[in-house]
């Protein structure tokens, strides 16, 4: 709804205030020009139409002036701004000042919780529990992809109807993997990707396919992993095998060896301590930091407070907001990891001849995010207040409990692949703008920041957490729904993007390094 000509209101009705020293407002209602909007004992008169999502001055801003919003600096203004105009990329840009970095000043522990929740997981052989019960086509190189969907498509519908202990056959099929140089940087990253979907806890049985003359060969791709007794594993190269055909008939009967045992397992009560949840975000709005991320937040902390971990990654995405989360590092050593990816996201991205600021994308900015300070700042809520206890590579395994942080690009694929890859059980992915997102062989809870995409993407969605905005429901309210949410899931409830049967070709390792 938006407000006419000469409207006088309170800015309450029409907008947040997210922190008393703040410069400027977010509108929760499209604002038009004219509209009177009274704020404590002062009027400011809307200048020009303001989207909801967007920024509204509260007060006369100079030329080169910092703005504030959550108390924080989000960038500088690069003229004069009035009382009551549009915040935007016309007239705020990047702030480049240093930021004063404080370790552990803020660290809190979390109080362990005080009723020990469960969910119904499947028990696995080396202690880890699964969400659910796949088997993977784990592929060595793009040369197998093919093949590997070729597979993969004989177990759909009626098939797996009868089997309804088995949550599908995907295949996990990737773009490099031929031309990389074995001791780079990028056959680590890939390597350490593929042998950590291998691993998962989701995974109940396993066929690794290549092709037969890759750098990174099927046949030592799992050399040295130890995978669990219980996990069933058969190898295959087409080239040995005897070409496409023959390969698909003998990848199938393999995975029809392996369906009787995973059919065969039953889910039984798990200790929610046993859940790794990836925290990630995509298509963000003006909303994201104000609902969806620290309502995922609460909800985290409930789960760090049941002794269960729950990861954080996007490194662009915090960069500009690191201090906040450097001053909960537990150690000197986990504020230098941190400090040292972002410095490492630096460089990147001028060798490729651009600034970590080029983010915000378009769609973020028609959203009513500027800079990357204001979206990291709403980023970074998604990690609620718990400790920062460790920092990783990407795809590397996560093994502590606690809040955790992961090196990983923002781009959403790529990013939640490494959290999966890194054992994330289970994903909570939040959007403004509707993205649509699935991570087999985990699932992914979508929550909407705002009801009006909610409404418009009800199919897409899990979880409306726009209600906060309305004043319908509160964060702690939506946090604890969140939550709860989690624990179904977990157990079996089913999500829109399963539904969709989304989420094999959201598997995208990062791609890094020399290709020969």
């Amino acid at each position: 709804m938006s407000e006419q000509t000469g409207t006088v209101l309170d800015l309450a009705e029409v907008a947040i205030v997210l922190a008393p020293e703040d410069d400027v407002a977010v509108a929760t209602r499209d604002l038009r020009p004219g509209t009177v909007l009274r704020h404590g004992d002062a009027e400011l008169t809307v200048a020009t139409s303001v989207a909801r999502g967007h920024k509204i001055a509260l007060r006369p801003i100079a030329a080169g002036e910092a703005v504030r919003k959550y108390g924080q600096v989000i960038g500088r203004a690069t003229s004069d701004v009035s009382p009551g105009a549009h915040v935007h990329a016309h007239n705020l840009g990047m702030d480049d000042g240093e930021r004063e970095l404080e370790i552990g000043v803020d660290r809190r522990a979390t109080e362990p919780a005080a009723e020990t929740r469960t969910f119904q997981g499947y028990r696995r052989s080396d202690g880890s529990w699964g969400t659910r019960n796949y088997i993977g086509i784990v592929t060595s190189v793009n040369c197998s992809a093919s093949t590997a969907r070729l597979i993969a498509d004989q177990f759909r519908g009626r098939v797996l109807d009868e089997l309804p202990h088995v949550d599908g056959v995907v295949a996990l099929t990737h773009d490099t993997g031929c031309g990389l140089v074995p001791t780079s940087e990028g056959a680590q990253i890939t390597r350490r990707t593929l042998r950590g979907y291998a691993s998962h806890p989701n995974m109940a049985g396993l066929l690794v396919l290549g092709l037969g003359c890759e750098m990174l060969p099927a046949a030592t791709l799992l050399d040295g992993l130890e995978l669990r007794e219980d996990l069933p594993v058969r190898t295959l190269t087409i080239q040995e095998t005897g070409g496409i055909r023959k390969t698909v008939r003998a990848g199938v009967a393999a995975i029809e060896e392996m369906l009787p045992e995973v059919e065969a397992l039953r889910r039984e009560p798990a200790p929610a301590s046993a859940l790794v949840l990836g925290l990630n975000c995509g298509g963000s709005d003006g909303y994201s930091g104000i609902t969806a991320n620290p309502a995922l937040g609460y909800a985290s902390d409930l789960l760090v407070a049941q002794g269960g971990t729950s990861i954080l990654a996007e490194t662009p995405e915090v960069y500009g907001a690191e201090h906040l989360l450097l001053r909960r590092a537990v150690s000197q050593d986990v504020a230098d990891r941190l400090v040292g990816r972002l410095r490492w996201w630096e460089d990147y991205a001028a060798a490729g001849g651009g600034t970590l600021d080029n983010n915000p994308s378009p769609g973020n900015k028609a959203g009513g995010l500027t800079t990357i300070l204001e979206k990291s700042l709403g980023a970074i809520a998604k990690s609620g207040s718990s400790e920062l206890v460790a920092v990783h590579e990407y795809a590397e395994k996560v093994t502590e409990r606690g809040l955790t942080f992961m090196d990983t690009p923002g781009y959403d694929p790529v990013s939640v692949t490494g959290l999966v890859a890194g054992g994330a059980n289970i994903v909570v992915f939040t959007t403004g703008r509707g993205s649509v997102l699935g991570c087999k062989p985990s699932p992914s809870i979508k929550v909407a920041t705002n009801t009006e995409m909610f409404e418009r993407m009800e199919e897409d969605m899990d979880l409306n957490a726009g209600r906060i905005v309305d004043g319908t429901a509160t964060l702690e309210e939506v946090g604890t729904e969140i939550f709860e949410r989690i624990l179904a899931v977990a157990s079996g409830e089913t999500t829109v993007s399963e539904e969709l049967d989304l989420g094999a070709d959201e598997f995208v390792p990062w791609q890094l390094g020399t290709v020969t």
